[in-house]
């Protein structure tokens, strides 16, 4: 995989700042999953532009607005009228501000005055805009990411006086022209790309193995305007082999990062449905994030490479911030840490590890594993809560090693007896905190999604039977 944020960095330095706000004490509420679910909400809710829906890409420090965040966001406002933080009319109202902006936004394909093309989406937004920022690419993973939301909200938001919601979120969605992106006239392989600039085409990678872009494929296949031809979900699935581990929890297709287990399960319920490899497998793919999620908590136990504070309810390993690219002697022991990365267990697919943790690779599996996830939110809570714990929730990302105030980092700062700590909450991060808390409280995401024809349609074309699909 390439790193999801390699044109930020070609364009923006994002230095180090301080959390606005009260200093918010790290007691314990009465009700802690509760009072995270709600404070992760309020990130989209209030650092959301309410008359555009732009929603940023991180908080505090400035920043680009990110699609897949504005996905989230549309996810999350239903989740706060579910759970009584704001009104229904209140969430409609941002909801259609969201879409009426992103359907008046130009598309085509000059390299700049435009937002996106083909019905895609640039990964990242100016802020105040809305066009392209800089020359980051067109991102087929986050524009599927923001279409997650979209269709979300065409599915929750069912009333008459809602309409205009309804039609916009289909007029943006039908508008995505999926077999672009197979960038077939360059080669005969039909799986997804992962970006195209106007400046350089097509970039080379491609969506292979199990990751996240197996939202990307539904959708794709479940488009009624632009749809990909249903062997292209075989292509995809017959390049999983490299990935399959087998571990104390059973076999299961790795991917190192916890958001790849994650991010489609936002939108899909896999529970009780097979596709044709998971039938070969006996399982399915939330059975498959179940295994993985154990294997990330029995990783941690078993720490190979010795990091500080890793243990049965201190883990998670996915895509964050970290201290900066340098190597540093701790304890006379040579370590080296990164900054933004994707980071997962060793010995998995696209494994790293240099012992940053991020409280959502635990949190937002609540639904797969509650039995050690709810321990997981109180252990860092309770153990690091005094240096990570805040306005929206858990920071991004902390790092218990890096505790030499000598050292110097890129981005946060090393905190005395807890080590090394973020300074931003990451809406890709924060977003599937919202609603994967929700799907386990109440299904209310996947309800909606298993009654929206593209979901189904995709689905079906992929190969997918059994449960809530035979069902209806």
């Amino acid at each position: 995989m390439i790193d999801r944020r390699s044109i930020l960095l070609s364009g923006l330095a994002t230095g180090a700042c301080t959390v606005a706000g009260p200093v918010l004490s790290p007691a314990t509420p009465r009700d802690l999953v509760a009072d995270l679910h709600e404070r992760s909400f309020r990130f989209f809710w209030d650092t959301t532009d309410h008359l555009t829906g732009l929603a940023p890409d991180r908080w505090p420090t400035p920043s680009f607005s990110s699609i897949a965040a504005i996905g989230f966001a549309l996810t999350a406002y239903p989740v706060g009228v579910a759970n009584g933080w704001i009104t229904r009319t209140q969430a409609a109202e941002r909801t259609l501000n969201t879409l009426r902006f992103l359907w008046s936004l130009p598309q085509g394909p000059k390299p700049s005055g435009t937002a996106g093309y083909k019905g895609f989406f640039y990964h990242f937004l100016d802020a105040k805009t809305g066009l392209r920022f800089r020359t980051n690419e067109l991102s087929s993973i986050d524009t599927t990411l923001l279409m997650g939301g979209v269709l979300f909200a065409r599915a929750w938001f069912d009333r008459p006086a809602e309409a205009e919601i309804r039609d916009l979120a289909t007029r943006l969605f039908d508008r995505v022209e999926w077999p672009f992106f197979q960038d077939r006239q360059a080669s005969g392989d039909p799986r997804l790309s992962m970006g195209w600039t106007p400046e350089r085409g097509f970039i080379a990678s491609r969506w292979y193995g199990y990751t996240e872009a197996m939202l990307a494929y539904l959708l794709a296949l479940g488009s009624e305007t632009h749809p990909i031809r249903s062997a292209t979900w075989d292509a995809w699935t017959a390049t999983y082999g490299p990935q399959w581990r087998d571990t104390a929890a059973g076999r299961f297709l790795s991917f190192a990062p916890q958001f790849g287990h994650q991010y489609s399960h936002v939108w899909v319920d896999f529970r009780g449905i097979r596709d044709a490899a998971m039938r070969t497998a006996d399982m399915d793919y939330f059975e498959n994030s179940r295994r993985a999620t154990l294997a990330q908590r029995a990783y941690a136990v078993a720490n190979p490479m010795g990091w500080r504070g890793y243990g049965s309810d201190i883990w998670g390993l996915t895509a964050c911030d970290g201290p900066g690219d340098f190597t540093a002697t701790l304890g006379g022991r040579s370590r080296t840490f990164f900054g933004y990365a994707a980071r997962g267990p060793i010995g998995q697919h696209d494994e790293r590890d240099d012992g940053t943790l991020a409280p959502t690779a635990a949190a937002a599996s609540m639904p797969f594993a509650p039995e050690i996830v709810g321990p997981a939110i109180r252990a860092m809570h309770r153990d690091y809560g005094a240096g990570i714990w805040g306005r929206y929730g858990f920071i991004d990302a902390f790092n218990p090693t890096l505790r030499d105030p000598a050292v110097r980092v890129a981005k946060g700062r090393i905190v005395a007896g807890l080590g090394w700590v973020d300074d931003d909450y990451l809406g890709i991060d924060q977003g599937p905190i919202v609603a994967m808390l929700e799907n386990h409280r109440s299904g209310m995401i996947w309800s909606a999604m298993r009654g929206d024809r593209v979901v189904r349609r995709g689905l079906l074309r992929a190969g997918f039977t059994g449960g809530w699909l035979d069902a209806r």
